[in-house]
């Protein structure tokens, strides 16, 4: 059974790497390496989506799916806005993270896709 708990959590800790991207775009600095973020499966999250605790059944559904292609794609982003920041290419980060850049609308989908999920549980 999916526990609405883990989903909530999702969305509180992937809502929190714009934070810590900003900090990272005025520093110039991450304190996640490039790899280590774009691996979509070493967040908590991520252990949890790619682990046993979901069934089968419930890897099939569409909220799983969708979740689990929008969650990679947040991971590729953020990767991306931290090799331009750690790069010097400042311009092409702040982009990525503006309305309408890559990065945004990535944590953005992420984020409604979850919860949507979320809102579907009994």
């Amino acid at each position: 059974m999916i526990n609405a708990d883990v989903l909530r959590k999702a969305i509180v800790a992937h809502s929190g790497w714009k934070t810590r991207l900003q900090a990272a775009l005025n520093t110039g600095k991450c304190d996640v390496a490039s790899a280590t973020a774009k691996a979509d499966n070493q967040c908590d999250f991520g252990k949890w989506l790619y682990g046993p605790d979901i069934s089968a059944v419930d890897k099939q559904t569409e909220f799983y799916r969708t979740v689990k292609q929008l969650h990679a794609q947040f991971h590729q982003e953020a990767a991306k806005v931290i090799d331009w920041t750690t790069s010097g290419n400042k311009k092409a980060a702040e982009q990525s993270m503006a309305l309408g850049g890559s990065y945004l609308k990535a944590s953005s989908q992420l984020v409604e896709a979850i919860t949507k999920w979320r809102d579907s549980l009994p």
